[in-house]
C-alpha cells in the first residue's frame, strides 16, 4: 500500500484561486490569524501529522477494528496516542470561534486541514468532526451554564461530542423518533435507544458529550415535537470535574462494510432510571438546532469524497508507475509500466480531475460560509449564506459520488490486484461507500436542493449564481467555452422547469431531483475548473499551468459535455411514476 502525501501545492492553489483566502483574510477578525505565514505553517505541520501519524494507522484500523469489551469500546492500536497528539497539537480548535477558546481561523483553512486528516485516515477523522459540530451547536444555542461546563473541554478535544439522531424504527424520518425526555427539576431524564452513533463510546477521551434528539411527554407529533438535549457520558460537576457515570450503555457495535476503526454504536439510555440531560434552547426546536450540526457535517462528508478521491488517485498513480505489464502503443520498449497505456492514463486523469473539481467545490463553499460569517455588510452576508445553503447539498452528494467513483476506478487501475485486500485499494472503496448515505442520503440532498433551496426563494439564489457563472470570460480556454455554456444553459432551463413542476406535480419533480443535482454539481465544478485554469495561467509556473489546463479540458470533455444529456432524466419524472410500486 502506498503512503499519503498531502497535495500541498494543489491545496494552496485551491485556497488562493478558488476560496480566495486572501480576500477572506481581510475580513474583520481574520486579519492576523490568516496571514500567509500562518497559513503556510499550519498546512506544513498538518501535512506532517497526516502523513507520519495518521496514515500509517489507516490499514491497522481497518484490520483490527474497534471492539466492544464488557461495555467499553477499545479503538485499534495506535489510535489513542494519535488522538492525544492531535489534542496536544491544538488541531481541534483551529477554525473554532476565539470567544470560546478557538483559534478563530477561516473555515476554508480548516477544511483544507480536515482534508488531510480524512485522506490519511477517514475512520479517525470522524471523531473530531463530530466534536466540532457539538461545539458549533453549543456556541450558537447553548445556555451560559452549558457553555461554561462543556465548551472549553470540547474545544481542546479533551472531551469529544456526538450527534444522536436516529432510532431503529426511524431511519431518516426523524419525525418518528420516540426517545422520551421527562423533566426532573432543572434537568430531564431520557429513556430510549439510538442507533448509528459514530464514536458514541470509545477510549480516546474521558468524557463524551452527546447531543440527543428526544420527545417530551406533551410534545406535538412529528418532527415539530422534538427537543435537543446535552447528555454526557459522565455527569459534570459545577466546578467542571467529572461526576458519576450517566445512565447510558453501548449495547453493540455495528459490523460495517468499511470505516472499521470508527465505532458505530447502538446506545441505550435510561436502563436504570433515566439518563440525565439538560435542554438546549427551548422545547420543540430540536430539529432547528440540530440542522446547524447537520449542515456542517454535510460539508465535512462532502469533503470525504475529495479526500478519498485524492488518496485513491495517489495510490493508483503509484501502482501504475511501478507495475510493468504489456507493451503500450506509446513506447517501443518490450515492456513498460502500465501508466503508458492510454486507457490507464484516462483512468488516472479521471481520478485527478474529479479530485480537483470536488476540492474546488468544497473549498469554494467553505469560502462562502466564511464571508457569510464575517463580511461587514449585512446584505452581503445574507447573499453569501444563500449561496452556501444552495451549494451544501451539492457539495455533499456530488462530492461523495466522485470519491466513490475514484475509489472504484483505483481498483480497476490495479486490475486483479485491486480486488485483493493486501493492496489496500479495496479499503478506500469500502470506506467511501458510507459517505453517500450518512448525514442524509444523496437522494435526500437532492430533495433538499429542490424543495428547500430552489423552491423556497423562487430560484433567486440560483439565478444569481447562474449569472455569475455566465460572467466568467473563458475566451482563452476554447475547449471549455462551448461545453460550459451548454451546461449553464441546461442548468438554467431545468431549474426553472423543475421549480414550476414542483408546484403542480411534486412527485414528478422529485423523481428528477437526483439527476438535477448531478447536472448542477457537474456544471458548478466545470465553472470552477475553468476559473482554476485561468488563474493557473497567470502563475509563474508553466508546468503547473499546463496541468490545470489539461485537467480542466479533460473534465469538460468527459463530464461537462455529457451534462446536458441529463435533461431527459431530469424531466422524466412522469415515467418514473408510471409503474405501480408493487410492480417495479
Amino acid at each position: 500500500m502506498s503512503g499519503y502525501a498531502a497535495p500541498l501545492t494543489e491545496m494552496r492553489f485551491a485556497l488562493d484561486a478558488i476560496a480566495c483566502l486572501g480576500e477572506i483574510a481581510a475580513l474583520p477578525g481574520y486579519e492576523a490569524a490568516a496571514s500567509r505565514e500562518t497559513v503556510d505553517a499550519i498546512l506544513d505541520e498538518a501535512a506532517k501529522f497526516a502523513g507520519e501519524v495518521l496514515a500509517p494507522l489507516n490499514t491497522v484500523g481497518d484490520r483490527e477494528r474497534s471492539r466492544l469489551e464488557n461495555g467499553a469500546v477499545r479503538t485499534p492500536t495506535g489510535f489513542k496516542p494519535a488522538y492525544d497528539a492531535f489534542v496536544a497539537g491544538g488541531w481541534n480548535a483551529l477554525a473554532m470561534p476565539e470567544e470560546h477558546g478557538g483559534q478563530g481561523l477561516p473555515l476554508a483553512l480548516g477544511i483544507a486541514v480536515l482534508e488531510m486528516w480524512t485522506s490519511a485516515n477517514l475512520a479517525f477523522s470522524l471523531c473530531p468532526i463530530l466534536t466540532q459540530a457539538a461545539i458549533e451547536l453549543l456556541a450558537a444555542y447553548g445556555s451560559e451554564e452549558q457553555r461554561r461546563l462543556y465548551l472549553a473541554k470540547l474545544m481542546s478535544g479533551e472531551w469529544t461530542g456526538t450527534m444522536n439522531l436516529t432510532e431503529p424504527q426511524a431511519g431518516s424520518d426523524l419525525g418518528a423518533v420516540r426517545m422520551r425526555a421527562v423533566k426532573d427539576g432543572h434537568t430531564y431524564r431520557l429513556t430510549g435507544q439510538k442507533i448509528f452513533i459514530t464514536y458514541g463510546e470509545h477510549d480516546l477521551a474521558p468524557n463524551i458529550v452527546h447531543a440527543v434528539l428526544a420527545r417530551t411527554p406533551d410534545s406535538a407529533p412529528g418532527s415539530k415535537g422534538l427537543s435537543l438535549f446535552i447528555v454526557p457520558k459522565f455527569l459534570v460537576n459545577a466546578d467542571g470535574s467529572l461526576g458519576a457515570r450517566n445512565d447510558i450503555r453501548c449495547l453493540k457495535l455495528e459490523e460495517k462494510l468499511g470505516i472499521h476503526a470508527s465505532p458505530t454504536c447502538v446506545l441505550s439510555y435510561g436502563d436504570d432510571g433515566g439518563a440525565i440531560g439538560t435542554l438546549i434552547g427551548e422545547e420543540g426546536r430540536g430539529i432547528e438546532y440540530m440542522f446547524l450540526m447537520m449542515n456542517g457535517a454535510r460539508l465535512n462528508v462532502g469533503l470525504q469524497g475529495v479526500a478519498i478521491a485524492e488518496r485513491a488517485y495517489q495510490q493508483g498513480r503509484a501502482y501504475a508507475l511501478s507495475r510493468v505489464q504489456g507493451r503500450p502503443v506509446t513506447t517501443k520498449d518490450a515492456a513498460a509500466p502500465i501508466i503508458h497505456h492510454p486507457d490507464v492514463r484516462r483512468m488516472l486523469l479521471a481520478m485527478r480531475s474529479d479530485a480537483e473539481a470536488a476540492r474546488a467545490l468544497l473549498y469554494y463553499t467553505a469560502g462562502q460560509i466564511d464571508r457569510a460569517r464575517r463580511a461587514p455588510d449585512a446584505r452581503k452576508r445574507t447573499q453569501y449564506q444563500a449561496r452556501a445553503d444552495l451549494l451544501i447539498p451539492i457539495a455533499k452528494a456530488w462530492g461523495t459520488a466522485r470519491g466513490f467513483e475514484a475509489a472504484s476506478t483505483n481498483i480497476q487501475v490495479h486490475g486483479g490486484m485491486g480486488f485483493i485486500e493486501e493492496t489496500g485499494a479495496a479499503q478506500y472503496l469500502r470506506d467511501a461507500r458510507i459517505a453517500l448515505i450518512y448525514e442524509g442520503t444523496n437522494g435526500i440532498q437532492a430533495n433538499d436542493l429542490l424543495t428547500r433551496k430552489l423552491a423556497r426563494d423562487g430560484g433567486a439564489a440560483l439565478r444569481d449564481f447562474i449569472a455569475e457563472m455566465r460572467a466568467l470570460d473563458v475566451t482563452g480556454l476554447a475547449a471549455l467555452k462551448a461545453p460550459l455554456g451548454a451546461g449553464i444553459d441546461a442548468l438554467e432551463k431545468t431549474s426553472e422547469s423543475l421549480r414550476v413542476l414542483y408546484g403542480s406535480d411534486s412527485a414528478a419533480a422529485l423523481a428528477g431531483a437526483m439527476p438535477f443535482l448531478e447536472l448542477f454539481g457537474t456544471v458548478t465544478a466545470g465553472w470552477l475548473m475553468a476559473k482554476a485554469a485561468l488563474a493557473a495561467a497567470r502563475e509563474n509556473d508553466a508546468e503547473f499551468a499546463q496541468g490545470k489546463r489539461v485537467t480542466a479540458q479533460f473534465f469538460a470533455e468527459q463530464r461537462l459535455a455529457a451534462a446536458p444529456g441529463l435533461l431527459p432524466a431530469i424531466c422524466g419524472g412522469a415515467t418514473v411514476m408510471q409503474l405501480d410500486p408493487e410492480r417495479i
